[in-house]
């Protein structure tokens, strides 16, 4: 009798010849990018170190696109765009001790977001570890250590022959859901050291898939079926599952209002005659929310963001379907599904019964229309024209990112980003910086469709040396930057708090005149140039800057009292 574990596939004649006789002139290195090209990647990004380049020199004799960025952290956020855009585990090539740690607060912002990061870093020679005091150039005592909190998971190698499996165990993590970050890292000696293994040619890795358990879907399905007044919020993970026409049938089918979280941004269309939009810093939206008698979250842990600053109380009874264990329940009691969006989604849609509530429609209008008189009643035309002319001046397929700026905040909240996995920003974690470098990463993506980022002149300054990146590269990127003089955003929270601002005011470049110094256009434009100027910028190849003097305002918050 012949059992499944018993069949090996044999090699042929000429796999064996090639693994007796590999090609002479490899280092650990080799391995590293021959895995990754087993895996499927394509391009990778980083940035060079001293006890990485065993891994630099490799990639000359790979088939491997490699997109060097500036700043360690940038090709972090590079990476991560990559990783949204394509689903795919973007590699991120580090050195050690201070390239690795510069990339943490990237590898939180992927973390944060469900980002597919396989980050790979180098170690100090093998003798130097245990944490002993060495003396070693980049010498950490743990450098792992520094990366067990924000990563999904780590994993060391010590022997060129632990390479494929570590790095093949990290992109498995990294593309099981939820997605996220993942650390590799491989000391200086074992990646130069002579490579006498044999190519590395089949690497699998295939993802698990995370499926619900039907008894709750059942009872999901049940409740939802009998409900008087169903809402859904749909969250990051309906993005990442691909499961935004899932979402759409199910909704229909329950005529159940759907809003969208801003990590969820084009997990439902705008214009339906069921969609709440995005306004969850409205009150209005939060009392439509409460009054729902089931609530169906997908893919959202509610968190402060998504839940107007932890003042949404449900009232009703709230199934929230999650990949993420640990956001299961963390902020609401409710029937927790732990699984994938699109598989929990589909497997209501075959146990769900149809309802119909000809006035969900006319609900929804309403409370669209007492969000329109809120805002209209606060004197906003400048901010919303603004963000009206972006709309209008992006090509509905191309990509945005929006860096942690008062323009991105209205978006959060205003912007129709018309499709899933188009618009993306930094409120995962929140950092300042992302989003310049992180178009670049979704340019390197796909070249055939112009992408936009948004920045402060603030968040600016984090991410001026791409320039000669996008530059290098002919990255089809237009950033759009709003200058208002400073933190602008904090500058109106310390004012409101405190009546001042205090380390708020920047001195700032000319922007216009710095871009065009990397050799990219720049001009500057008006609010009632922006849609003409934008547009122009987005339809001429490569990168280019599109720099806006105004001074925007943030609508009133509804969470204070």
């Amino acid at each position: 009798m012949t059992h499944d574990h018993d069949l090996v596939l044999r090699p042929t004649s000429a796999q064996t010849e090639a693994a007796l006789n590999p090609p002479p002139g490899r280092n650990g290195g080799d391995l590293v990018v021959e895995t990754l090209a087993g895996l499927g990647a394509t391009t990778v990004f980083g940035l060079p170190g001293q006890h990485a380049l065993g891994m630099f020199d490799a990639l000359r004799r790979s088939d491997l696109r490699y997109v060097g960025l500036r700043v360690e952290n940038n090709a972090g956020f590079a990476a991560d765009a990559y990783g949204r855009i394509t689903g795919e585990a973007a590699p991120l090539l580090l050195s050690t001790g201070p390239g690795a740690l510069t990339s943490l607060a990237a590898l939180q912002e992927a973390a944060a977001a469900s980002a597919p990061v396989l980050a790979i870093g180098s170690q100090i020679p093998t003798a130097g570890l245990g944490g002993g005091r060495h003396g070693y150039l980049h010498e950490l005592p743990d450098q792992a250590s520094s990366f067990r909190g924000v990563v999904k998971s780590v994993h060391t190698v010590r022997a060129q022959s632990q390479i494929p499996s570590a790095i093949a165990a990290a992109w498995k993590s990294a593309l099981t859901a939820p997605h996220g970050p993942v650390w590799v890292e491989i000391p200086q000696d074992v990646l130069l050291a002579p490579a006498s293994l044999p190519v590395v040619t089949g690497v699998d890795a295939t993802p698990d898939e995370l499926v619900p358990r039907p008894e709750l879907t059942a009872v999901a399905a049940d409740l939802l079926s009998r409900a008087a007044r169903p809402a859904i919020i749909a969250g990051g993970g309906v993005v990442r599952a691909d499961a935004s026409g899932k979402l759409r049938l199910l909704a229909e089918r329950l005529s159940a209002p759907v809003v969208t979280t801003f990590g969820g941004k084009g997990a439902f269309p705008w214009e339906h005659p069921l969609s709440l939009q995005s306004w969850l810093e409205d009150r209005h939206t939060t009392d439509f929310l409460e009054d729902a008698d089931v609530l169906l979250v997908v893919g959202s842990g509610l968190g402060e963001l998504s839940s107007n600053y932890h003042t949404f109380k449900p009232r009703g009874r709230v199934v929230q379907i999650e990949a993420d264990l640990g956001k299961l329940e963390s902020n609401h009691p409710a029937l927790g599904i732990h699984a994938d969006a699109r598989l929990a989604l589909q497997a209501l849609l075959e146990t769900v019964e149809e309802r119909e509530d000809p006035a969900a429609p006319e609900r929804v209008r309403d409370l669209l229309a007492r969000v329109r008189a809120r805002l209209a009643s606060q004197d906003l035309g400048l901010e919303q024209q603004v963000l009206a002319s972006v709309r209008r001046a992006l090509p509905a397929d191309a990509p945005s990112f929006w860096d942690m700026t008062i323009l991105a905040y209205w978006a959060w909240s205003a912007f129709d980003a018309k499709s899933p996995n188009t618009m993306h920003s930094a409120q995962g974690a929140g950092g300042l910086g992302y989003g310049f470098p992180a178009a670049l990463g979704a340019a390197a993506a796909d070249p055939t469709r112009p992408v936009l980022a948004v920045s402060g002149d603030g968040g600016a300054l984090y991410s001026i040396a791409e320039l000669a990146t996008a530059r290098q590269y002919d990255l089809n990127v237009t950033w759009l930057i709003v200058d208002d003089g400073g933190y602008g955003i904090l500058r109106e929270y310390m004012t409101d708090a405190f009546g001042q601002a205090t380390a708020t005011e920047l001195t700032r470049p000319d922007y216009v005149a710095l871009a065009e110094s990397f050799g990219v256009p720049g001009v500057r434009t008006s609010p009632e140039t922006l849609e003409a100027d934008l547009a122009e910028a987005l339809a001429s190849p490569g990168p280019s800057v599109v720099v806006l003097p105004a001074v925007l305002r943030m609508f009133a918050p509804t969470h204070l009292g």
